[in-house]
């Protein structure tokens, strides 16, 4: 009897770790949010606040958001919108306040290594290729580790982003990103991470976290006809 109690609680600690440490958590359950009254008008307002936003991809990125919203995500109606079809010397990272309608950042951000040079052309949901990866994602827990603050990611895209978490893409500060080094015409490039400034990382985590959304965009056509979410 001690010995098969003993089984069953080794069984139940061996499921609690994978569940904890693997990259596909055990999902807590969520209840459906109703989406964005009048997405349209957002997208107007946003989109002159963002003048160097394609209101396209604003467009795209909020209808994924309610999508995101009908699975349960986002509480906080804060919205990330990463455009890697413009150059990393470009500010291609957005963060909208969507209760509010506002602009709260607008901000550098870094690419994977193995993507591209200044401007990423490949994309990759592989462990190791050093590539970013584009779709729709939910930030999860913040942890300080070899890069400081720092903020996981579950990618919701099976294919495109799915093992963003075990890949350990995670929104963190980064030396190379910032306006001195964009104007030697390249930033520094990440291991697949959407890296950042290391001045605006923390105010930019606090606000995101928690089961926000990240619309990472790229004119890659087999991810905009399969994506469950545009």
């Amino acid at each position: 009897m001690k010995r098969s109690r003993f089984s069953v609680f080794f069984v139940l600690f061996l499921l609690l770790c994978a569940g904890c440490c693997g990259a596909n958590r055990s999902p807590r359950f969520r209840t459906s949010l109703p989406p964005l009254p009048q997405p349209e008008v957002a997208v107007r307002v946003l989109s002159k606040q963002a003048h160097n936003l394609n209101p396209e991809v604003l467009k795209l990125a909020v209808t994924a958001y309610n999508k995101a919203r009908l699975r349960g995500y986002d509480e906080k109606q804060v919205l990330t919108v990463i455009d890697y079809s413009k150059p990393s010397t470009e500010k291609r990272f957005w963060v909208f306040d969507l209760k509010q309608q506002k602009l709260l950042f607008n901000e550098l951000v870094a690419h994977g290594r193995n993507s591209g040079e200044v401007k990423p052309t490949s994309f990759s949901n592989q462990l190791n290729s050093l590539k970013s990866s584009i779709g729709v994602f939910a930030t999860a827990e913040t942890y300080s580790g070899s890069h400081g603050y720092s903020l996981r990611l579950l990618g919701l895209e099976p294919g495109f982003n799915d093992k963003a978490y075990e890949r350990a893409l995670v929104v963190h500060g980064a030396w190379y990103v910032n306006g001195a080094q964009a104007q030697t015409g390249r930033l520094g490039r990440s291991w697949g991470c959407p890296a950042l400034n290391p001045k605006v990382v923390k105010p930019i985590i606090d606000t995101i976290s928690d089961d926000t959304v990240i619309f990472a965009y790229y004119p890659d056509k087999q991810w905009l006809n399969r994506s469950d979410f545009l």
